[in-house]
């Protein structure tokens, strides 16, 4: 089976670019979304904060994606005739189970107020990247919503990964988060008929999945595609994630995108970069690192996704992150405004890309455009 979503997300490509990265497939340098496309890589995700900049009007970094940014890397994807799945993060910076701070200019906001901006600002993005002939195909309606979005208004009971329970019940919260989804969706809606995506973490765990879906179903949320990410060292085994798959398309009857996933192809770290994936992890992910164990690996995610109904393909999370001097996740201002503060900067996901840290391709890249099962 030929799975219709074969995906990257390439949101560092204008900061990397800007820094001196060059890609090349077979010694040849390549426009990257090309090459991408060359490679069978056919949908392109591509994240969108807020406002990702200082009050001096320095950039946060980590791609710095904001919608002028987002506009010229979309029309890329368009010309190389790719698929565009637009990220909206509804925050100046990244946003995840344990971030998910409101933009600067909405702090205060609650409510109806807090509602019709998520829906305008959603619109007036939407509107200018269909002036740009750069429509997205399919829309992230907030990025790994586990726990609620735009915090402190839109935020949820905290899952507990290891109990596998949520810490708290607090329906009146689902309601808040319900109003801000059902706002974001609506504008979707409005624009055009690019499909709706709901994105959680964790994509082996069901008791997840299952706690937080019925309770958006049963308020009635519109959206079309369950968005799951799924790192095989962090999220369970592909048992765990076919398991939780079948469950969800018999129960919610959507279709289903691994929205962000990775592997490693070394357990080096290029100078001056700090790494997560460590060789250890190989232990629990399951495959060896290096590229023929993300082969092994994207084989079998693929296999694992087509075998359920309603699944539609996976996205894999930036694989051409280069770790070219200069490139960093987040500016100091960036890590305070996320509340989100560590000591390691720089790039700390070039050993899971699908290039080397030189920028050539790596076979494994073939893997992920292939989607063959």
């Amino acid at each position: 089976m030929h799975l219709p979503i074969r995906g990257a997300d390439v949101s560092m490509t204008a900061e990397i670019e800007a820094l001196g990265a060059a890609f090349r497939d077979g010694g040849a340098e390549r426009d990257l979304f090309g090459l991408l496309a060359d490679a069978g890589v056919n949908w392109i995700r591509l994240r969108l904060w807020v406002d990702p900049r200082d009050e001096r009007g320095e950039p946060y970094l980590g791609g710095t994606n904001d919608l002028a940014t987002t506009i010229a890397l979309a029309r890329r994807a368009k010309a190389a005739g790719q698929h565009f799945l637009l990220d909206l993060h509804y925050s100046d910076f990244w946003t995840d189970p344990k971030k998910q701070s409101t933009p600067k200019a909405w702090q205060g906001l609650s409510g109806a107020d807090l509602e019709a901006r998520v829906h305008d600002w959603t619109a007036e993005v939407l509107a200018a990247l269909a002036e740009a002939d750069a429509a997205p195909d399919m829309v992230q309606v907030g990025n790994e919503i586990t726990n609620g979005m735009l915090w402190p208004e839109g935020r949820t009971p905290r899952f507990d990964d290891q109990a596998r329970a949520f810490e708290a019940e607090d329906e009146a919260a689902y309601d808040r988060l319900a109003g801000l989804l059902a706002a974001g969706s609506a504008a979707v809606r409005e624009a055009g008929d690019a499909k709706v995506v709901l994105h959680l973490d964790f994509g082996g765990s069901n008791e997840l999945y299952r706690g937080w879906f019925d309770r958006i179903c049963a308020r009635g949320v519109d959206f079309d595609v369950i968005g799951l990410s799924y790192y095989p060292y962090w999220h369970g085994t592909l048992a765990d994630l076919g398991a939780n798959l079948r469950d969800l398309a018999g129960r919610y009857g959507k279709d289903l995108l691994v929205a962000e996933t990775a592997y490693a192809w070394t357990g080096a770290q290029p100078e001056g970069h700090h790494q997560v994936f460590s060789i250890e992890m190989a232990e629990t992910g399951g495959y060896e690192a290096s590229p023929a164990g993300q082969a092994a690996f994207l084989q079998d995610l693929y296999a694992t996704v087509a075998a359920v109904p309603g699944g539609l393909g996976i996205v894999y999370w930036e694989p051409a992150w280069l770790p070219v001097a200069g490139t960093t996740w987040a500016s100091r201002a960036g890590m305070e405004y996320g509340h989100d503060v560590v000591e390691e900067a720089g790039n700390s996901w070039a050993n899971q890309g699908l290039f080397d840290f030189e920028g050539n391709a790596l076979a494994s890249l073939r893997a992920l455009g292939s989607g063959e099962v």
